[in-house]
């Protein structure tokens, strides 16, 4: 550290944060960041915070193509000055971002959050390729990234999908054969997740599904790929006409009435129609998302739509004890409902009715959920 700590470099370096011109700022810091990376693999931290302080002074004004270079010789190393990878990885320019954001370890967890919220499809695609992306940040890049977002995390083995991530790239899979043939081959697919990718795949994409599929998994999308096909020649239910029960939901909401106390006179009553449609209007999905959650083996999906739809633990518990005739809920099972209800945020039960298939909302959930 003689040579960063003499009095004629430090001289110097004063020289050119007052008056120096971009091309003498941009040849400092070419000089500076060659003996930090010098260096680099004997520094304490110590020494890497006076390297810090120096370099964030020195890329101030200089050009776009001089950051880009210097963020790629940092994304790889052990220990990195921190200011400086939390500010290239926060630049505008997602040349200059994308390598540390991509590499380096250093980078807080919640930094990676608040640029995944902010920032654009270049930032996003370098976080979806880092080493290992945590469910929570997984979610953000999913809700805000585009098809090579979502395909960059399909093929990434260490981001972490919750229930709600693997229902959202089913859905994009049906349109992008590339995610389809990623997610076929990450070993955490849920067989669940698999039978509904194939199940909603046409013929030509499942038999490419099947001929790119490990060997374990083929007898199951043969599986899934004939349960579609007997789904298909079966005949079809009896539909249920909803219409009434929509305008009788419309004027109470266009009345500000549809709220937990009509709601929880529906359920009382045994209104099933108008019930459905209520919970509909309030959490903003078809009416087919919600009705087949009324028949479900467990509550647990239903107790997920009345959390989305903002009603209270009072009103939930009413629905989910008068959901269909002659059902008994034993109080046990009310309690789990209810430490459930209360335990899970609102943003995520809104995530998961919105963006979850049928066969993941009516499967019970994880301690994460």
């Amino acid at each position: 550290m003689t040579v960063i700590a003499s009095p004629d470099l430090i001289a110097e370096l004063d020289h050119v944060l007052k008056a120096g011109s971009p091309d003498h700022r941009t040849r400092m810091l070419r000089e500076v960041a060659g003996l930090f990376l010098e260096d680099a693999h004997r520094l304490n931290e110590h020494h890497v915070g006076l390297f810090d302080d120096i370099l964030v002074r020195l890329t101030e004004s200089v050009e776009l193509r001089t950051l880009t270079t210097l963020s790629r010789s940092l994304a790889d190393l052990r220990l990195v000055p921190r200011e400086l990878a939390r500010r290239l990885a926060n630049h505008d320019d997602a040349d200059v971002a994308a390598p540390i954001l991509r590499k380096c370890d250093s980078i807080p967890n919640a930094d990676l959050i608040d640029i995944a919220w902010m920032r654009a499809e270049g930032h996003l695609c370098a976080i979806a390729g880092r080493k290992a992306v945590n469910q929570e940040l997984t979610d953000i890049l999913l809700m805000r990234g585009d098809g090579s977002v979502l395909r960059a995390l399909a093929e990434n083995p260490g981001a972490e999908l919750t229930s709600a991530g693997f229902a959202m790239m089913v859905d994009a899979a049906e349109r992008d054969d590339s995610i389809a043939d990623a997610l076929i081959s990450r070993a955490d697919l849920p067989h669940r997740v698999l039978a509904d990718l194939v199940m909603r795949s046409t013929p030509r994409q499942q038999a490419r599904l099947l001929k790119r599929a490990r060997p374990d998994i083929q007898d199951a999308i043969r599986a899934a790929i004939d349960a579609g096909a007997a789904r298909a020649s079966a005949k079809p239910p009896a539909t249920i006409d909803y219409a009434e029960a929509r305008a009788t939901v419309m004027a109470l909401n266009k009345s500000g009435q549809l709220n937990d106390s009509s709601v929880n006179r529906f359920a009382i009553r045994q209104e099933v129609r108008n019930l459905v449609a209520a919970l509909a209007q309030l959490a903003s999905v078809p009416i087919e998302t919600i009705a087949p959650l009324m028949e479900a083996a467990t509550s647990n999906a239903l107790v997920i739509a009345c959390r989305a739809s903002r009603l209270n633990w009072n009103t939930t518990a009413a629905i989910v004890s008068y959901r269909k005739a002659g059902l008994t809920v034993a109080p046990d099972e009310l309690e789990r409902a209810r430490q459930m209800f209360e335990g899970l945020p609102l943003s995520n039960a809104q995530r998961m009715i919105r963006f979850g298939s049928l066969s993941e909302l009516t499967a019970k959930p994880s301690a994460k959920v």
